[in-house]
């Protein structure tokens, strides 16, 4: 795979990422962050949202550069206090071309308990697996953090936060859109499911058919 250069075209479909998560109401003020993977000369890295910046007054000049290597910055801002997360995501999971953090609503209701989302539907299993795991908690910004994300997202494209929110990640920025404003949907129909009892889970054998079929669903290319 070769990553896009770091480039207006690139910087602009992330900050048009970032303002779609407030629309989608995935996200508000300030918080969260997006990144993409891409290349800037010979370095390979990530683009990612600056910290503290309403998204409605972002620029795409302000997006900082962090190379993969070494995690040093090129950028005229600080970036998003997660970006450890973001920097062992595409260290170590080379499928991932961009990754989406929100502090949604239901799914952070569900953190805030340290639940994740069982196999209560079918579409669990867009996020890579029967259920989506929530990480333990950690402080914001630390190392521990990123250690617990990892540990949840294996074999996994998402995870939920304990006490924080939710990380979404994909082969594109659209991808990993929709797969967190797909978590939040699931999440909030899990909560309304709640109030009659927990809900009966598909089995993990109905589960493997779904992702199976998932790996042919849509148009042809």
């Amino acid at each position: 795979m070769t990553e896009p250069e770091d480039g207006r075209a690139l910087r602009e479909a992330l900050v048009d990422t970032a303002r779609a998560m407030n629309a989608a109401g995935i996200n508000v003020n300030k918080s969260g962050n997006v990144s993409a993977r891409c290349r800037r000369g010979a370095a390979t890295g990530f683009l990612i949202t600056p910290t503290g910046i309403p998204y409605a007054e972002l620029a795409p000049d302000e997006l900082v550069f962090i190379r993969l290597q070494d995690g040093t910055r090129v950028g005229q801002r600080e970036p998003s206090s997660e970006w450890r997360f973001h920097l062992d995501i595409f260290r170590t999971r080379g499928e991932f071309n961009a990754i989406v953090h929100t502090h949604s609503r239901a799914a952070t209701a569900l953190a805030v308990h340290g639940r994740g989302i069982p196999a209560f539907h079918y579409m669990v299993a867009t996020a890579g697996g029967n259920d989506i795991r929530c990480a333990r908690y950690a402080t914001f910004g630390t190392q521990d953090l990123s250690d617990r994300a990892l540990e949840a997202l294996a074999g996994r494209k998402a995870c939920l936060l304990a006490h924080h929110g939710v990380i979404a990640c994909d082969d594109s920025l659209p991808g990993a859109l929709r797969l967190a404003i797909e978590i939040e949907n699931l999440a909030h129909t899990y909560l309304l499911a709640c109030a009659l009892g927990e809900p009966p889970p598909l089995s993990d054998e109905e589960m493997a058919r779904v992702a199976e079929r998932f790996e042919t669903y849509g148009q042809p290319r």
